[in-house]
């Protein structure tokens, strides 16, 4: 019994929740066929629009940013909606799902203004000198900027002064980026 309680646990990933882009059924030929379109078009994606380098929360197993959530939908809807499976664009080291077309669009052209500030993590943690991963679930849109917060306590201090969260998190960000992944 003792053996059983502290084994590790396997994550198993199941075709609704694996990336498109990680999924078994997708054929090499498929995805030749679509890099020949996309170059023969002249589609091209500007420069500019993956300059975005912060680390991003991004789940271990399955690559997917905010986990799974469209980041454009907390904009246009005013409230998180999961990405479909279909619709899905990797940018910055994650795999972010959108709910149609035109989100993945606008994140694509614009990720600086979708991307969750501080990449995902609380940035009342980050205030702190912590990395903790918010929730996609827990958020606030301040200033055009979205930011996940890791519980509802942490939104709260947030949203009763955000000008002065976000300038400590600002101030503290540079350090705390280099303790993300160790």
């Amino acid at each position: 019994m003792w053996r059983r309680k502290h084994m590790p646990r396997i994550a198993y990933i199941s075709p609704k929740t694996m990336t498109a882009a990680r999924h078994p059924g997708k054929s090499r030929r498929a995805r030749w066929v679509l890099l020949g379109l996309v170059l023969g078009c002249g589609i091209s994606t500007p420069r500019a629009a993956w300059a975005v380098d912060e680390p991003t929360v991004a789940n271990t197993h399955s690559g997917l940013a905010i986990s799974g959530f469209d980041p454009v939908a907390y904009f246009t809807d005013g409230a998180p909606k999961l990405g479909r499976p279909d619709m899905e664009l990797t940018q910055g080291g994650a795999v972010w799902r959108f709910r149609n077309e035109g989100n993945r669009t606008a994140f694509a052209e614009n990720p600086e203004i979708y991307t969750p500030r501080f990449g995902g993590y609380d940035p009342v943690a980050i205030a702190r000198g912590a990395s903790v991963p918010g929730h996609p679930l827990v958020w606030a849109v301040v200033g055009q900027r979205l930011y996940f917060f890791y519980s509802d306590a942490a939104r709260a201090d947030f949203i009763a002064d955000p000008g002065r969260i976000i300038d400590a998190a600002t101030r503290k960000w540079p350090d705390v980026t280099r303790t993300i992944g160790r």
